[in-house]
């Protein structure tokens, strides 16, 4: 039996990782065919996530890679800057790589987290939070963390900006896939807030 195979995730936990595992893909890169194919294969139910994957679906069909490239590009790239700077020091200071990133990268060396060599964004961006809370719930950095762990690093590097940061994506001008993946985003946000919200600490 593999290291992995003792691990015991339960099924809600692995979901909750998907998640953050799916977010923190589409917001990384412009999806490629494969992956606008695997979100038109989504369903959702009746709740404000579940609707807002179905939404996801929809937009998913129709799209083609190369105009959701030119969506990304001008969401985050742009010329000089893209319409949203998704980084946790820019929408907690109005600057970047201010004090809530030297927090991050302390938290994520305590952790066993590092930056990948061929990733060049500083770390308190929205798609390296949602890839780093992921791995944390299966343990892709070390044993999975405690809900207390998670809940810390939840609240102090995604609560305080997350959702005002995937509301704005829904609202962005440039945005038409990206609107529905704000709409998921800011959903899940607010499910996790209220979920640890209950948690003992």
């Amino acid at each position: 039996m593999t290291a992995a195979e003792a691990i015991k995730i339960p099924s809600e936990d692995r979901l909750r990782a998907d998640l953050y595992n799916f977010l923190g893909l589409i917001l990384s890169g412009p999806p490629d065919q494969l992956l606008l194919d695997q979100c038109a294969g989504l369903s959702g139910d009746d709740s404000d996530l579940g609707k807002a994957i179905g939404s996801l679906a929809r937009v998913a069909k129709v799209s083609k890679p190369k105009a959701v490239e030119s969506e990304f590009n001008a969401l985050f790239v742009g010329l000089g800057r893209g319409e949203l700077l998704p980084y946790a020091s820019y929408y907690l200071t109005g600057f970047l790589n201010e004090k809530p990133l030297a927090t991050l990268r302390t938290d994520m060396s305590t952790r066993g987290m590092s930056r990948s060599p061929n990733v060049y964004e500083p770390e308190d961006n929205i798609a390296s939070l949602m890839e780093m809370m992921g791995g944390m719930i299966v343990g892709r950095f070390a044993t999975p963390s405690t809900v207390s762990d998670q809940k810390t690093f939840f609240n102090r590097h995604i609560a305080p900006w997350a959702g005002h940061f995937f509301s704005d994506l829904e609202a962005a001008k440039n945005s038409v896939l990206y609107a529905s993946v704000g709409s998921v985003g800011r959903a899940f946000i607010e499910i996790e807030r209220e979920a640890f919200r209950m948690t003992a600490a």
